[in-house]
């Protein structure tokens, strides 16, 4: 795929649709930030949330349940900025529960006929 970038930085794509990917500068597509070393830090270089290896199992249910509740919300309303802080932290609980749970009870009725 060929396409011009235009000054701002976005991807041009000859129309207004983009992806949550072509809209966030810092977003490569591929579950990684462009800058892993500001990954996860405010521009105070505070970080954004607790260390997922350190929150209790209760606790990243919990925060995985509240970015899953508030997702449709963010990606269509939310600031650039807010949407890559969202993927980034998604990415981060989600691979982290399944760390702790790779041999999780996957649900009969949730796979698809062959």
């Amino acid at each position: 795929m060929t396409g011009s970038v235009r000054e701002d930085g976005f991807p041009s794509s000859g129309g207004t649709e983009m992806s949550p990917e072509q809209r966030v500068p810092e977003w490569s597509g591929d579950d990684q930030l462009a800058d892993p070393a500001g990954a996860g830090t405010d521009l105070d270089g505070d970080m954004l949330g607790v260390d997922p290896t350190e929150l209790s199992d209760e606790d990243l249910i919990r925060e995985v349940h509240s970015l899953h509740r508030t997702r449709l919300d963010t990606l269509r309303h939310a600031a650039d900025s807010a949407l890559a802080n969202h993927l980034r932290r998604t990415a981060e609980l989600e691979t982290e529960y399944l760390a702790r749970h790779p041999g999780r009870e996957v649900d009969p009725s949730r796979l698809r006929g062959a």
